[in-house]
C-alpha cells in the first residue's frame, strides 16, 4: 500500500480555501459528529484541551471514515520535549501539525527538522500507526513529502520575523492567533481592538505575499469572509465547545423566559 497523500497540504498549496472547525471536547463521540458535518479540516487541540495521546488516537479513528482532514495542535514545539511530542503525534498518524508560539525562523527550522526523517530531519524511525505498522512499506521514504507543518504567529516578535518564518523551507503555512497576539500587543482579552485587527490584516497580506498559506480562527462570519477575501487559505469558523455553550444556553434561556413559575394560590378545602 502506498503512503496516503496529504490532501490538505495539496489544497492549501493550490490556494484552495479550506474551512475548518476547532475541536476541544477531547471526545471521539463528539468528534465523529463533527466529522460528518462536511468541514474540510478538523483541529484536535492538544494545547488548551484535555487531550492525551490515547484520546487523540480515538479521535483520529473516529474521523477516518469521513473526508475531513485531521490536524493536531501540539501543546509545545520547542526543545527536546517538543521534539518528542511531535514524534509521538506523527507516529499516531497525523500528517498535519499546528505548532503554537513560533517567534523566529530558527524555531521554525527546528520544527521542520523534528517532523522529517533523516537526512532532512531528526524524526525517529518506528513501525507505528502512521505506517500502519509496516503495511505502508515505503512510508519511511515517502512520509516527509506528505508532512504539512503550520506554525502559529502569536506575538509582536513573530510579526517582526513574519517573512523570515514564512520563508523557512518546510513551513507550509502560518496561522495567526488573535487571542495571544492581542495580549502581546497590549490589548489582552480584546482581539477586536483596531490595533490588533490592523495587525492581523497586515499579517495575512504578508503571509499571502510570501507564497505560503495563511490561516486563522474566528467565530464571526463577517470576519471569516473578510479573511478569506484577503487570501487566507485555511480558516476555522467555529469551536465545538463554543457551539455547545451557546446553543445549550440559548435553548435553556428561551424556555426559562417562556415559563412563569407557579405561585401559591388560596385554596378552599
Amino acid at each position: 500500500m502506498k503512503t496516503p497523500a496529504n490532501t490538505f497540504k495539496q489544497a492549501i498549496a493550490s490556494k484552495q480555501a479550506q474551512i475548518g472547525l476547532w475541536l476541544g471536547l477531547a471526545n471521539a463521540y463528539s468528534t465523529e459528529i463533527c466529522a460528518g458535518a462536511g468541514f474540510d479540516w478538523l483541529l484536535l487541540d492538544g494545547e488548551h484541551s484535555p487531550n492525551t495521546l490515547p484520546s487523540l488516537l480515538a479521535q483520529l479513528q473516529a474521523i477516518a471514515p469521513y473526508p475531513s482532514h485531521p490536524i493536531a495542535r501540539v501543546p509545545l514545539g520547542h526543545g527536546e520535549a517538543g521534539t518528542a511530542l511531535i514524534k509521538q503525534y506523527l507516529d499516531l498518524g497525523f500528517q498535519t501539525l499546528l505548532v503554537p508560539m513560533v517567534d523566529t525562523p530558527e524555531q521554525a527550522a527546528a520544527l521542520v527538522r523534528a517532523t522529517r526523517y533523516p537526512p532532512e530531519g531528526i524524526r525517529g524511525m518506528a513501525g507505528a500507526r502512521a505506517s500502519r505498522w509496516g503495511r505502508y512499506p515505503n512510508y519511511g521514504r515517502e512520509a516527509n513529502a506528505q508532512i504539512c507543518l503550520l506554525v502559529q504567529a502569536e506575538s509582536q516578535t513573530a510579526l517582526d520575523n513574519l517573512e523570515a518564518i514564512a520563508a523557512t523551507p518546510g513551513v507550509d503555512g502560518v496561522f495567526i492567533g488573535p487571542a495571544d497576539l492581542s495580549a502581546s500587543l497590549g490589548h489582552i482579552g480584546n482581539p477586536s481592538h483596531p490595533a490588533v485587527t490592523a495587525a492581523i490584516d497586515d499579517a495575512i497580506h504578508r503571509i499571502v505575499k510570501s507564497g505560503k498559506a495563511a490561516g486563522i480562527l474566528t467565530t464571526d462570519n463577517t470576519l471569516a469572509h473578510h479573511y478569506l477575501a484577503l487570501g487566507a487559505t485555511f480558516v476555522a469558523v467555529g469551536l465545538d465547545t463554543q457551539i455547545l455553550v451557546r446553543q445549550t444556553s440559548a435553548l435553556a434561556a428561551a424556555f426559562k423566559a417562556d415559563i412563569k413559575l407557579a405561585t401559591p394560590t388560596d385554596k378552599t378545602y
